[in-house]
């Protein structure tokens, strides 16, 4: 088509002559769109068409409404699948206690009365944060109800554990080994939390043996295979209440590698040992826990110090990195939840005291290692890192000597 120019009149109107060859231009472009002589190829646009004389053809693909249903389904699986994974491998855990306890008590021919009153007066004090339950022994030999879990596994229970002591009703022969071997299966049932820290059984009894097994060894590898195929760690701490023949109790204990049981003869020395396991063990473990991660930290820091003063930085940066790393939160947060008695308080705020002194001789090194890599006088960093070192090292000091008199309360292995 010849180009048309298109003169402006001053009222901005066409003349006549323009007006006619404009629309004898679009006669000739309806024509071509008839039989067009070019086309072009549209299958990869996206729904746009330029042109008045375009064409666009698309083609849909329908999935049978069967397919489409397996599909939804399919999607909706995955989308269930990966929200419990993360639920189960992140979230889970955030929420799980740092110690789960069982009460396993001796139900069968005997005080009975004493072994409840016990646990009903300590249990109060243990950690609030605990996961415990509570199940009792003593019955017919191969009955189903020889064993019971009274309470289940839970943080909060302290009380219902305490009502549950009392109602324990007496039992016949002592059941220990499937009291034993039930209670380890609680510790692995669907769906149960994991502790961060610690699975423990605390075990009080006045029989030394199982009263249904007079094959000991047996009973021995039955309850190891047992916590073998639990697939947990899970420690025992034995009591032995009146108990006459301690002699196969002990030798339980070391099949199981644990320590030695702890055997009491009066109410009172029951329930002194049951408070220990209970409430000042834990604290004891977390404290000196805090004790093992910081100090090596600052030690390390000292030296390095002595290399920041004869250049080698290269030395000191690893020493610094490590003792950034050095966290004691948990152990701390589970001493918070430990304050029923003036020991647990004490130890409490000497580990967050030490905590923060740890922070002070971080920052101190800190400071000194840039100051000399400057080029600058160290003397002023080194004097402050100096006196937060020593200030570390005395609350240290005071820390360790405080559960070293409190380990020296725990009670012995044999009366």
């Amino acid at each position: 088509m010849d180009e048309t120019g298109v003169p402006i009149g001053a009222a901005n109107k066409l003349s006549p002559e323009m007006s006619v060859a404009i629309d004898k231009a679009h006669g000739v472009l309806a024509e071509a769109g008839t039989d067009a002589k070019f086309s072009v190829n549209l299958r990869n646009a996206k729904g746009v068409v330029v042109g008045d004389n375009a064409r666009q053809w698309n083609t849909f693909w329908e999935l049978p409404k069967s397919v489409r249903r397996l599909l939804i389904v399919l999607l909706a699986g995955v989308l269930v699948v990966s929200t419990g994974f993360v639920v189960v491998r992140w979230i889970v855990p955030i929420f799980a206690p740092v110690y789960k306890t069982t009460f396993l008590i001796d139900a069968a021919a005997g005080d009975l009365a004493s072994v409840t009153g016990a646990l009903t007066t300590v249990v109060g004090n243990s950690g609030e944060r605990d996961s415990q339950s509570l199940r009792s022994f003593g019955g017919e030999c191969g009955s189903d109800d020889n064993t019971t879990q009274l309470v289940g596994f839970g943080t909060g229970n302290r009380q219902e554990i305490a009502d549950a002591a009392r109602s324990v009703r007496q039992g016949t022969k002592a059941t220990l080994q499937r009291g034993i071997v039930e209670a380890v299966g609680d510790f692995t049932t669907p769906l149960s939390l994991k502790a961060k820290q610690v699975n423990r059984i605390i075990v009080v009894t006045r029989h030394g043996r199982d009263a249904c097994d007079p094959d000991d060894e047996f009973v021995q590898a039955q309850i190891r295979d047992r916590v073998a195929a639990a697939g947990l760690s899970i420690e025992f701490r034995f009591i032995g209440y009146q108990v006459s023949d301690d002699g196969e109790l002990t030798r339980l204990a070391a099949q199981l590698e644990q320590q030695s049981p702890a055997f009491t003869d009066s109410p009172e020395e029951l329930r002194r040992v049951l408070a220990w396991f209970t409430t000042i063990e834990p604290v004891l473990r977390s404290s000196q826990s805090v004790v093992n991660v910081l100090n090596p930290t600052v030690d390390k820091l000292n030296s390095a110090t002595k290399s920041v003063e004869d250049g080698r930085f290269d030395l000191a940066e690893p020493a610094l990195a490590q003792a950034r790393a050095a966290v004691v939160d948990l152990q701390i947060e589970d001493l918070d939840g430990r304050t029923g008695t003036p020991d647990a308080v004490r130890l409490r705020d000497m580990s967050v005291r030490l905590r923060a002194l740890q922070g002070e001789v971080v920052a101190g090194a800190e400071a000194l290692l840039g100051e000399a890599r400057s080029g600058r006088n160290p003397a002023g960093p080194l004097d402050v890192y100096t006196r937060a070192a020593a200030a570390y090292n005395a609350e240290a000091k005071k820390m360790t000597e405080a559960l070293t008199s409190l380990r020296a309360q725990a009670p012995g292995g044999v009366r």
